[in-house]
């Protein structure tokens, strides 16, 4: 895991200017970070300059932010990435609807299934990255399950029959299934052969994540010895009753080496809990993700999924059966806002969670900051109240969406 570097990314709010060379432009805009009009130079889909402009224009911009990264996303619009049969036109779908609430950068999520499953749904997604279009926005895939806790709480929406203990052969099917491409994966550290499948996905620069289970403070320690470096949606894949004293969430709030990624919903954590995990991991030690499933952007209702009935809400995915959620329903800017609004973090913040971290984590070098030579993934956008209203998406410097005025 990288060591998060302290010093500040460079945001703004912005107007799109074309110079005659369709490869060259320049965008005008508020710095999130220091709230100081500037234009951002791009040549050849990459940031070329930032120059200052007068503090004059500032009130006539809007806001620009480097695009938004989501690590955990299970799915959208009605289209599940843990179904094998997932094509490149659903791919598509999802990453356009991503782009429109300034998603520029995501790892479908796939969940605990049969092994046949697993491995079919990896070959459907890998197929899909040949299209340019969907290669663009996904470096890789998570897989979360099925090496999680079997028990009940801890489990989540996870069907417990198809959870079972690591097995790394098996593992090494899917990522051939999946052309290399699973840069992340989540494991329960107290069951059986989980250190040693952490040690040998470190190995082979796989980030691990811990969810889904009731480690304690000692299984947790080495977890985080042999590499694990993520809390995966901390707060959540847990058991409605715990411990007071000797229960998964403190020992992951005082392990130093690990960020945390949470669900700032309103519905997945309560404000408070919220709060709380921010003041002790800060600015740099926290990862927002949405953790949505593909019945997010549907109208809510009763649905069959994953082999059992649940209920949209307009908020969130609930599984009546076991009192638990099921998934969240909003896209990761609608996150960032409340992060904002929660913890009366600066929009610099909030952004940086949703984009400098998670890039940071992942080793992906070339997205999630406005610096020279950065990749020119931007969002423009502006704030009523500390909602994120998306005007225009740009990847590699391409508009790849605007928002039309009705």
């Amino acid at each position: 895991m990288r060591i998060l570097p302290a010093f500040s990314v460079l945001l703004i709010l912005a107007f799109v200017q074309c110079s005659d060379n369709k490869d060259n432009m320049a965008i005008e805009g508020i710095l999130y970070s220091t709230g100081q009009p500037v234009s951002v130079s791009i040549e050849d889909g990459k940031i070329l300059k930032i120059y200052p402009l007068s503090s004059s224009r500032e009130t006539t911009l809007p806001y620009i932010a480097p695009g938004l990264i989501d690590i955990q996303i299970n799915g959208y619009m009605g289209i599940d990435f843990t179904n094998p049969e997932i094509t490149t036109d659903d791919l598509r779908k999802v990453t356009q609807a991503l782009r429109a609430k300034g998603v520029t950068t995501f790892l479908p999520t796939v969940i605990t299934s049969g092994h046949e499953h697993l491995v079919n749904c990896f070959e459907s997604l890998s197929r899909a990255l040949e299209d340019s279009m969907i290669n663009a926005s996904i470096p890789g895939f998570h897989l979360e399950g099925p090496y999680i806790s079997p028990e009940k709480g801890f489990r989540g929406a996870h069907l417990e029959k198809y959870i079972r203990l690591p097995d790394y052969q098996e593992f090494m099917e899917y990522q051939h299934a999946a052309n290399n491409g699973i840069i992340m994966v989540a494991i329960a550290p107290e069951i059986i052969g989980a250190i040693d499948f952490i040690e040998k996905c470190v190995k082979d620069e796989v980030v691990v994540t811990l969810a889904h289970h009731n480690g304690n403070a000692e299984e947790i320690a080495q977890a985080v010895d042999a590499g694990a470096s993520i809390s995966n949606h901390l707060g959540n894949g847990c058991a409605n009753m715990i411990n007071r004293h000797h229960n998964p969430l403190w020992p992951q709030l005082a392990e130093d080496r690990l960020v945390v990624s949470i669900i700032a919903d309103g519905f997945h954590l309560t404000q408070e809990e919220i709060q709380s995990f921010y003041k002790i991991k800060g600015d740099e030690r926290t990862i927002l993700v949405s953790d949505a499933v593909d019945l997010a952007g549907l109208p809510p209702g009763e649905y069959v999924r994953w082999e059992r009935t649940v209920v949209l809400t307009p908020d969130v995915v609930k599984f009546p059966a076991e009192n638990v959620l099921a998934g969240a329903a909003s896209p990761i800017s609608k996150c960032v806002g409340n992060m904002m609004r929660f913890t009366n973090c600066s929009l610099e913040s909030a952004i940086n969670m949703a984009s400098r971290n998670p890039a940071w984590v992942l080793g992906l070098d070339d997205v999630g900051e406005i610096l020279e030579g950065k990749r020119a993934d931007l969002i423009l956008f502006t704030l009523n109240d500390t909602e994120l209203v998306i005007n225009k998406t740009f990847v590699s410097g391409v508009l790849v969406y605007q928002k039309y005025d009705e």
